[in-house]
């Protein structure tokens, strides 16, 4: 059984500025997107993209990631909270980033630079989506440090893994973040990663994200412990995360059908 080692949240600090582990993560999936960017359009020249037009990308994507996910936190999970504490509403760097805020936030953007740089919005999804996995699971990698959104109550017999988290109670418990690293991180940008290495029909890269994001999420929740959320109470024991992957899941698998309806005909 393991102990989390309640992280000091603050990695450096410079006189009253605080740089936080949370922030950092966000840096590094910043960082991240940018080399892997360039390395997809080196690798694939035919789609037409260079290091300013990327620069370009990831400046209109970290103003919908980052409004995205605060708003649908705000929104989705805990808008009780946020309706009597309204000044926390800024407070990012404590966490509360919800992932399908921060997603719908990013596709806003992409439409946006779409209609200012004259692509299309399935050729920008299908450039960036490869890249999305490694940034979230940086971005769980911040919640495991942050010692939040943990998992469930572990049941017996014990797995060695298991994890006390002080902060919360002594119940040996999933670590959850870390699963969600593994699961919605790295696996689907290996699978993702593999799958955009050759030429594939316009929307297809998009929707294997959408179908790969929605089903992965969707198993971790059974091992995390859920937040409240809007659609908690609509039933079927399913968590808010779980409803908003749904449609996610069911979108992917019809553009994927769709797409391979298209190429054999």
């Amino acid at each position: 059984m393991l102990i989390h080692p309640n992280f000091n949240p603050v990695a450096l600090s410079l006189g009253p500025l605080a740089v936080r582990w949370y922030g950092l993560t966000y840096l590094f999936a910043f960082v991240c997107f940018i080399a892997l960017a360039r390395l997809r359009a080196r690798q694939r020249p035919e789609l037409g993209w260079n290091a300013e037009s990327i620069a370009d990308l990831l400046f209109y994507g970290m103003l919908g990631v980052i409004i995205g996910a605060r708003l649908g936190e705000v929104l989705f999970f805990m808008p009780d909270y946020y309706l009597a504490h309204p000044a926390k509403m800024l407070a990012v760097w404590e966490g509360g980033m919800s992932f399908h805020g921060g997603f719908l936030g990013v596709l806003l953007a992409m439409w946006f630079y779409a209609r200012q740089h004259g692509r299309s919005f399935w050729e920008i999804t299908d450039f960036i989506a490869p890249m999305a996995p490694l940034g979230l699971a940086a971005g769980r990698i911040g919640n495991f440090i942050n010692g939040e959104l943990w998992g469930r109550p572990m049941d017996e017999p014990l797995m060695p893994w298991a994890m006390i988290y002080p902060n919360v109670d002594d119940i040996p418990r999933h670590p959850s973040q870390l699963y969600q690293a593994c699961g919605e991180g790295l696996l689907l940008f290996v699978l993702l990663w593999w799958f955009s290495s050759r030429p594939r029909p316009p929307r297809a890269v998009s929707g294997f994200f959408l179908a790969g994001y929605g089903l992965l999420r969707f198993i971790a929740e059974y091992f995390r412990t859920p937040d409240p959320g809007i659609f908690s109470s609509l039933g079927l024991g399913l968590t808010t995360a779980q409803w908003l992957c749904v449609p996610m899941f069911l979108v992917g698998i019809g553009i994927l059908t769709h797409t391979c309806v298209i190429r054999h005909s």
